[in-house]
């Protein structure tokens, strides 16, 4: 059957149509971050630079999946990365975290202020923050509402700037512009749960370990929570890969 000329512009032109709206779609996750000015000067002040370190180390920008790992008593914090989903993830920065606030451990409590140990991924991108710019983990996490205390937990735990903590992770303003833009290429690529991995200390740095090991000798439950840390430590330092993690009834982490 012959398509008439009118008829044949106007499915192009319907051609045309979606493919903007999906382009558009695809792009608005960024887009609407860079409402923000701070996020906008975030993209400004290091996209290219930032494309050229990817280049220099071998690795696809921009990165479609983020890992980071952050270490409380080493005060670092970790950026991994790769494009699919069944490749090796690769380091690309390790950060200075800039302040720490509490003990070592979990955090159990509304006020402790204590950073979080354990196994989270990150649930809100905030380009408003009162701390330049935020990235919400989850907490309290599926262990954490086991655990911690039933009435006040706590919440509002980020990776931010501005280098001040009273329970998050905060690295300079610079930093936090560089994993924002990252973990936003991440999210708008599709990385709904972008995966955030807390441990109380390097488990492979001997002064670390050492440090950790003495902390907790007199506290068994706190021994056996960081060793449980450090099943997904050992699994992902050997691998490069994520193992897979579950939460018993107790609360308890278990690493497969």
């Amino acid at each position: 059957m012959p398509m008439y000329p009118g008829l044949k512009k106007y499915f192009s032109t319907c051609l045309l149509l979606m493919a903007a709206y999906f382009t558009q779609a695809q792009n608005s996750f960024i887009q609407s971050q860079k409402a923000s000015f701070r996020v906008a000067g975030a993209f400004s002040n290091h996209e290219q630079q930032m494309q050229k370190e990817f280049a220099e180390k071998g690795l696809v920008w921009p990165a479609k999946y983020v890992l980071i790992r952050s270490f409380k008593f080493d005060s670092q914090l970790e950026v991994w990365v790769k494009n699919e989903s069944k490749e090796k993830f690769k380091l690309y920065k390790t950060y200075k975290v800039c302040m720490t606030s509490g003990t070592m451990g979990p955090k159990r409590l509304q006020g402790d202020y204590q950073v979080p140990e354990g196994f989270y991924y990150i649930n809100e991108f905030n380009p408003r923050s009162n701390y330049h710019l935020s990235l919400g983990l989850n907490y309290p996490n599926a262990s954490d509402r086991i655990l911690s205390d039933s009435l006040r937990p706590g919440n509002g735990i980020f990776i931010h700037g501005s280098c001040v903590s009273v329970g998050c992770i905060p690295v300079n303003d610079n930093d936090i512009e560089e994993i924002y833009l990252l973990s936003s290429y991440a999210r708008e690529a599709g990385q709904e749960f972008i995966p955030v991995h807390v441990f109380p200390v390097r488990y492979n740095n001997k002064k670390s370990y050492d440090y950790f090991l003495n902390n907790v000798k007199n506290n068994k439950s706190l021994e056996q929570f960081g060793l449980s840390l450090k099943k997904a430590y050992d699994y992902f330092e050997a691998e490069k890969e994520l193992p897979l993690i579950l939460v018993d009834k107790a609360g308890n982490y278990i690493i497969e």
